[in-house]
């Protein structure tokens, strides 16, 4: 259902897109702009295991430094059939988790010291289990391509606003008040849709990173219990806002800035009392 939904998602994106290309003039400026937004993107999917693992001040741990980690991980990994990842340890109270890499072989998973005091091993097998069904489900892949529509889309709209300012844009809307209207009704709403899919569609792979994480390790409890503590101890501790920005606020496990207090309509993560309830209905149904 959540691929599904990520589909349909993308696909009313697309619409999206397609829809304000006449403003400029037609297709031409449309697919200029989406050409620039795919090499920002490509660019940023291809590095953006390397910058957020900078970003958050994670360094990588040996089997002899974190022998219950690794082995945790390489567990959960097997149970996946997939390659281990590389361990990353964040020097953070605030507990939390992701995992980042464009690839199974180029995976990495980084957890702070604050989840590892705070989870016991269940929950934390739980939490890996999420985070490798990212890596699996090629999740960075799909954000990145979402994010390049999303980006096409509001670089057009800003140069469409331009234009009206210079005395571009098309003729006719510019002739017809009723044309105009819409004019600017595009520039204002088609950003704020694009914002609302995205959105929507991040909080749809954390469901299902949810659901196939707790498949994978055979154990929805324990992901709930895990969610549940996370979301406390990152209400009561923020992570500083100089090791996480909003930009990649999005990869953790729970929100590390404000916990789930951001309006669902516009949070990268769906509300934690929903998540926990599909994973109790999970453990009810046998998964």
């Amino acid at each position: 259902m959540n691929n599904l939904k990520t589909v349909f998602l993308f696909g009313l994106l697309t619409a999206v897109l397609v829809g304000i290309g006449w403003a400029i003039g037609g297709y031409g400026g449309m697919i200029a702009f989406l050409v620039i937004a795919a090499v920002m993107n490509f660019a940023g999917f291809w590095f953006s295991d390397k910058l957020a693992l900078r970003m958050s001040g994670a360094r990588e741990v040996t089997m002899q430094q974190e022998p219950r980690l690794h082995s945790l991980i390489e567990e959960v990994a097997a149970q996946a059939g997939m390659p281990k990842p590389k361990v990353y340890v964040i020097e953070n109270d605030t507990p939390n988790a992701f995992a980042t890499g464009r690839s199974p072989k180029h995976a990495a998973v980084a957890v702070t010291t604050g989840i590892m005091r705070l989870l016991d091993e269940r929950e934390l097998r739980g939490v890996v289990g999420h985070e490798l069904s990212h890596v699996r489900n090629r999740d960075i892949l799909i954000n990145t391509m979402v994010a390049t529509l999303a980006g096409a889309i509001t670089m057009i709209a800003w140069m469409l606003q331009w234009s009206l300012i210079f005395g571009g844009g098309r003729r006719d809307s510019r002739n017809n008040p009723l044309g105009m209207i819409a004019l600017l009704a595009t520039i204002i709403l088609a950003p704020l849709a694009a914002t609302l899919i995205r959105l929507a569609i991040s909080r749809s792979r954390e469901y299902e990173a949810d659901a196939s994480g707790a498949r994978m390790v055979h154990d929805p409890e324990a992901l709930a219990s895990a969610l549940e503590k996370l979301h406390l101890g990152v209400q009561r501790q923020p992570m500083p806002e100089n090791g996480v920005t909003q930009a990649t606020a999005h990869m953790y496990i729970v929100n590390p800035l404000k916990g789930e207090g951001l309006a669902t309509l516009f949070s990268t993560h769906p509300p934690i009392e929903e998540r926990v309830a599909r994973l109790h209905r999970m453990a009810r149904g046998g998964f």
